[in-house]
């Protein structure tokens, strides 16, 4: 008699992940009903990957350093017919993804973004607002979307983000993901989610220097 193989996961998180041990718990202690955490290690030396397993992630370790090499991996070791993408800094709770889950389980829409409603001001310093603010102009100008936030919360079908031509491995990976999107004529819509402080030293928009990387990336996308 054989053991028939364990279910696919209802939805798989994948969580691209540089030194966020004290963020994990409490981001893996929210997890929706019936998810998985795939915890999409970047070289963390904190022990990043020893808690996230504790708690009962999927652990994978990528090699290559880059925020999309981070979620392409996580994305092909996914099991599930949907898949979200968030930090695993604390900034977004999982707990926040099922309105954005049921717009595409229900077929309303192929990719859902979470627009980010800071809790505090703090949560989202003045550079980073700023500069999201440019690359969303651009966008909605290039693709005709009305989205306001490149932030790092969606939601999409497997199978459909792996079908995308995306080969931005750093931090221009949301951005072409969603230019891409548009050439495919995908419906692609944002809902307003809680964005808070983030847990421990910020390697993005956290610091001037971290967000004109990512700006200067994600132009690069756009101008591609």
């Amino acid at each position: 008699m054989s053991i028939p193989a364990d279910p696919a996961p209802a939805l798989d998180i994948i969580l691209p992940c540089l030194d966020e041990a004290a963020a994990l718990p409490w981001v893996l202690s929210r997890l929706p009903a019936g998810a998985r955490a795939i915890v999409a290690d970047n070289g963390s030396t904190d022990g990043s990957d020893h808690v996230a397993r504790e708690w009962g992630a999927m652990v994978i370790h990528v090699a290559q350093r880059g925020f999309g090499a981070a979620c392409d991996a996580g994305l092909h070791a996914a099991e599930s017919d949907l898949v979200a993408i968030l930090d695993a800094d604390a900034s977004l709770d999982p707990g926040d993804l099922p309105p954005l889950v049921g717009l595409v389980a229900s077929g309303l829409a192929d990719l859902v973004l979470g627009r980010r409603r800071p809790t505090v001001r703090s949560a989202w310093p003045i550079h980073a607002r700023v500069g999201n603010a440019v690359l969303a102009w651009e966008l909605r100008r290039r693709t005709g979307y009305p989205l306001y936030d490149l932030g790092p919360m969606r939601v999409a079908r497997r199978v459909d983000l792996l079908a995308l031509p995306v080969t931005d491995r750093r931090f221009g990976y949301p951005l072409e993901t969603v230019v891409h999107a548009a050439e495919a004529g995908w419906r692609v819509t944002e809902v307003p989610v809680p964005y808070y402080p983030r847990t421990g030293r910020s390697k993005v928009t956290g610091t001037v220097r971290g967000t004109a990387r990512a700006v200067r990336d994600m132009r690069r996308v756009l101008a591609a």
